[in-house]
């Protein structure tokens, strides 16, 4: 039946990883098997996207058992979207980190590692469950927290602490808020819940459950204040782990509050005010954040923190027209966040340092390359028409029409903010010119890599760089589609219809 699909993604990336386990010594074979299993990962996810975007949403009740009763996958717009550009960002990843992960890394079970964590991803995007949805969560928190400690370095393990214990945090809280939940209503089903949760007397407790899911999805997306983990740890791993961490990680968390805030527990006013502000504190804080920093790494890091800003500005305005910005960003910022870091992983194989201070002259020596990677940072700037762009205006729009003042400035600061970073790094690293004369011995540089290994570096770049133009100058496709996942977020009928039937009732807990 073509409702088995929805679970093909998540059995296949098991299966990838299952299997590279069986060749735990044999890095050669382990590549290959990665980088053509992700390729297949691709097409496997482009084609339950082609299904759901014609046929409309697709269910499958695990074991057969009818809803709310049973675990339930839900493929709609939405959630075909992210699986889809988990695939792409994933591909890229494995690509480069085929050539810039050492050999004594990748006997520590990398790939397999990395094809757990995209399972787990999969499953977050197509689950139907709220309680699944935290299980999700857990394989990707146990494959993130071996990609962070890969390699035992003390400023890893350092920040690996402060990852796994605020993640740790986040959990306690998504349980928690789990348990209060079905307590109250006696179901995990997220459709099932969207209805019961309406017929609850006690709305008081209903809005302090919906502040622990805020509070619990918030440390994971990183928003204000809950965001200090981030910048203290995403800096620390190879840039190929940072790129997955970077465009997928915090976006799982972004993903969860979208959905639950427009299914089950929709924003009364309390809450959207709460958010919006939340939203504009964001931007604010990861703009100076990464506007003081001199560590390219670091830099990057609180420049995720600030956009995340954008995303959370949308459901808070809580409007068809806001969420399709929200959306619209999401999907840019998913490929340009993958991609900054690998930019950022060349950046170091070219200069050997992470310090923008120190580097420069990359310019003169790789006009070409240079302009290929100015692709995603002025993409994430959003200079028109490059993909960040339309959805900055969209949101700017919204914000200053439906009177949050508040927000569209600080929409306004954050960008200004992140061109100001972007210039200076760009001046910093590709203009200005190389007064470093010492070389560090332990760095395989650019320069002296053999042409087959260059390729697994800039071709995961000249892929993603593809994917953002398309996202830009096809920017009425993405309108396009942005609309139909904000409208299906806003009314959720079809997508209850979808899971439960048209014949199904609700019960009063």
């Amino acid at each position: 039946m073509i409702e088995n699909l929805i679970i093909i993604p998540v059995l296949f990336q098991l299966l990838l990883a299952i299997t590279l386990l069986f060749f735990f010594r044999k890095i050669k074979t382990q590549k290959v098997i990665s980088i053509s299993g992700s390729i297949v990962a691709v097409v496997i996810a482009a084609f339950l996207f082609h299904q759901v975007y014609d046929e409309g949403i697709l269910t499958m009740q695990a074991g057969n058992w009818q809803p709310p009763f049973g675990i339930t996958f839900v493929a709609d717009a939405f959630s075909t979207t992210m699986v889809l550009l988990a695939s792409i960002s994933s591909l890229a990843v494995t690509a480069f980190s085929s050539v810039t992960i050492k050999k004594a890394r990748l006997r520590f079970g990398y790939f397999p590692s990395l094809h757990f964590l995209i399972m787990g991803l999969n499953g977050a995007f197509l689950t139907g469950d709220i309680f699944n949805l935290y299980v999700w969560f857990e394989v990707i928190i146990i494959s993130s927290f071996v990609f962070i400690t890969l390699g035992g370095k003390k400023v890893q393990l350092e920040g690996a602490v402060k990852y796994f214990t605020l993640n740790f945090l986040a959990s306690i809280l998504f349980l928690t808020a789990i348990a209060v939940l079905y307590g109250l209503t006696g179901s995990l089903n997220m459709a099932d819940l969207a209805g019961k949760i309406k017929q609850i007397n006690n709305q008081g407790l209903v809005q302090v459950t919906a502040i622990l899911f805020l509070v619990g999805f918030g440390i994971k997306s990183a928003i204000f204040p809950l965001y200090f983990w981030l910048p203290d740890s995403y800096h620390t791993p190879q840039a190929a782990i940072s790129a997955v961490f970077a465009g997928l990680l915090t976006k799982v968390g972004i993903y969860a509050l979208l959905r639950t805030f427009s299914l089950i527990f929709v924003p009364d006013d309390f809450i959207k005010t709460l958010i919006v502000i939340i939203a504009g504190l964001t931007l604010i804080s990861g703009a100076l954040g990464a506007m003081v920093q001199t560590n390219m790494r670091k830099m990057f890091s609180y420049l995720i923190v600030c956009h995340i800003g954008y995303i959370i500005g949308g459901l808070g305005m809580f409007t068809t027209a806001a969420l399709a910005g929200a959306i619209f960003y999401l999907i840019h910022d998913i490929i340009v966040k993958t991609n900054l870091f690998l930019v950022g992983g060349i950046v170091f194989k070219i200069t050997g340092e992470t310090h923008m201070k120190k580097m420069g002259g990359i310019y003169s020596a790789y006009p070409g390359l240079s302009l290929l990677m100015a692709i995603p940072l002025f993409s994430l700037v959003g200079v028109p028409p490059l993909s960040g762009f339309w959805p900055k205006i969209d949101l700017m729009q919204e914000a200053f029409f439906s009177g949050n003042y508040f927000l569209s400035g600080c929409i306004i600061f954050g960008s200004f903010i992140t061109l100001l970073v972007i210039i200076r790094f760009w001046s910093e690293a590709f203009w200005k010119k190389n007064e470093q004369k010492e070389l560090k011995p332990h760095v395989k540089y650019y320069g002296t890599m053999p042409a087959s290994q260059k390729l697994f570096l800039v071709g995961p770049i000249l892929l993603l760089s593809l994917v953002s133009l398309y996202i830009g100058l096809g920017a009425e496709n993405i309108i396009r589609l942005s609309d139909q996942i904000a409208a299906e977020l806003m009314d959720t009928s079809v997508y209850i219809e979808a899971v439960l039937g048209t014949s199904h009732t609700i019960d009063t807990p």
